[in-house]
């Protein structure tokens, strides 16, 4: 019989659990044949004392077992997703999707909503007007099959003991737990499925891991788990210190993803991070034999046009308009409100304080300050003025899209002040500059 306060003193102790009474309480969770106290006291007992790689991959596969485990051996080709662990301005996924399934790779994205001071992937489709971004299993596999991606939500019965752990981790000050992130992440995307899976693992003054180290350990562990439990997976560590693209927000940064895909405008950090990610996902499929070739298919599966008709047939696919790609302006929603935000001073751009642009969207309405607040998809901030730029006072820094004058004056004063100036060009940096894998 499971004794839960046994599992937990054990850990409390620093001892090591066994697969079989982690699967147990994992089991109970599920269940509800134990307290929400006790998942809290075993979350917080990790917390301290930490997990043994066996320990993790045992947790994440009692989560995945806990619901549905989808089956995608009837695809012709491989199925691939990717993984971010959220910053801000990050819409790769839109165009990664597209440009891996223009090379052969059927990619099933389960992605999640913004989460803090960071965007979701699954906020920013919902800016697409009838685009369902929560279809049935039917839908989701047909649109798989016949276009080669989908972008849509989690659904209630993958790896549903994640959920319950989550949100009692979120308000115990556990999440940070490094093997219990990891049994999060894994546990939906084993449950997803996959062939393969690639990470995109940012730090940053943006991110999560605001440090190189802790997002380092986060990569390790990750990779190292999902390789105990038997899926193909490395990841890439990019740089978090600045906002990815020029637009961050819901429907500006679909905007900006499909100039990226239709070739109108590509920022450049956005476009390394997107084509290096591309490169890891085709080698990871089997689809590139190495990131030379992989980086040749991708770059000419966007350059062609194939990736931006993929995305369009995808959007139409679930639900979205059949012109999106041609005529996007048409359909995305728009603020009443477009403020210049001025640079205060002559000099190069120097720093970015990314996490408080982030703050100033959710506070326009473009996050969530709690889970049940809706999202305002119009509102966001563009033509945000990268590291280096050169800016006479006076010239626009970026520009606050917002739904009143008084909302818009606020956050144009937040971002005003996250940006640092100096008088000497400072020194750009790779946006990707670690590799972790087999």
């Amino acid at each position: 019989m499971l004794l839960p306060q046994e599992i937990i003193r054990r850990k409390r102790d620093g001892q090591t659990l066994d697969a079989a009474d982690i699967t147990a309480f994992v089991n109970a969770m599920s269940s509800g044949a134990i307290t929400d106290g006790q998942i809290a006291a075993f979350a917080m007992a990790v917390y301290f004392n930490g997990m043994k790689r066996d320990e993790a991959v045992a947790l994440t596969l009692a989560m995945r077992d806990s619901g549905d485990i989808l089956d995608w051996s009837d695809l012709p080709g491989p199925a691939v997703d990717k993984h971010s662990t959220g910053g801000v301005g990050d819409n790769v996924s839109l165009m990664l999707a597209p440009i891996a399934a223009a090379c052969g790779a059927y990619v099933p994205m389960i992605s999640g909503r913004g989460l803090g001071h960071t965007g979701g992937t699954l906020d920013k489709m919902d800016s697409i007007p009838g685009y369902r971004s929560q279809p049935d299993n039917s839908l989701f596999r047909k649109v798989v099959r016949e276009v080669g991606c989908a972008i849509i939500g989690q659904t209630a019965n993958l790896a549903p003991a994640d959920k319950r752990f989550y949100s009692i981790r979120d308000v115990t000050a556990t999440v940070e737990s490094i093997p219990l992130i990891t049994a999060s992440i894994l546990s939906k995307k084993l449950s997803a499925g996959l062939n393969a899976l690639v990470l995109d693992v940012k730090s940053g003054n943006g991110a999560f891991m605001a440090r190189n180290r802790d997002a380092v350990a986060l990569a390790e562990s990750i990779v190292a788990v999902a390789q105990g439990a038997g899926l193909t997976t490395s990841a890439l560590l990019t740089d978090m210190n600045e906002p990815l693209a020029l637009a961050a927000g819901n429907a500006v940064e679909v905007k900006n993803a499909v100039d990226f895909l239709t070739g109108d405008r590509r920022d450049a950090r956005l476009e390394a991070v997107t084509m290096a990610l591309a490169a890891e996902m085709l080698v990871s499929a089997k689809i590139a034999s190495n990131h030379k070739v992989a980086q040749e298919k991708a770059r000419d599966a966007l350059h062609s046009g194939r990736a931006a008709e993929i995305f369009g047939r995808m959007v139409a696919g679930l639900g979205g308009p059949t012109d999106f790609v041609s005529r996007p302006g048409r359909h995305l929603p728009t603020a009443p409100v477009i403020h210049e935000v001025k640079a205060p001073r002559v000099g190069h751009v120097a720093s970015v304080d990314t996490r408080a642009i982030g703050v100033a969207i959710v506070t326009l309405g473009g996050g969530r300050i709690r889970p049940q607040d809706p999202i305002d998809h119009a509102v966001g901030v563009t033509g945000l003025q990268p590291i280096g730029a050169r800016m006479e006072q006076g010239e626009p820094i970026a520009f606050v899209h917002a739904r009143s004058h008084d909302d818009a004056a606020a956050a144009a004063q937040v971002i005003e002040a996250a940006y640092g100036f100096s008088e000497r060009k400072p020194r750009t940096v790779n946006p990707v500059f670690r590799r972790i894998g087999a």
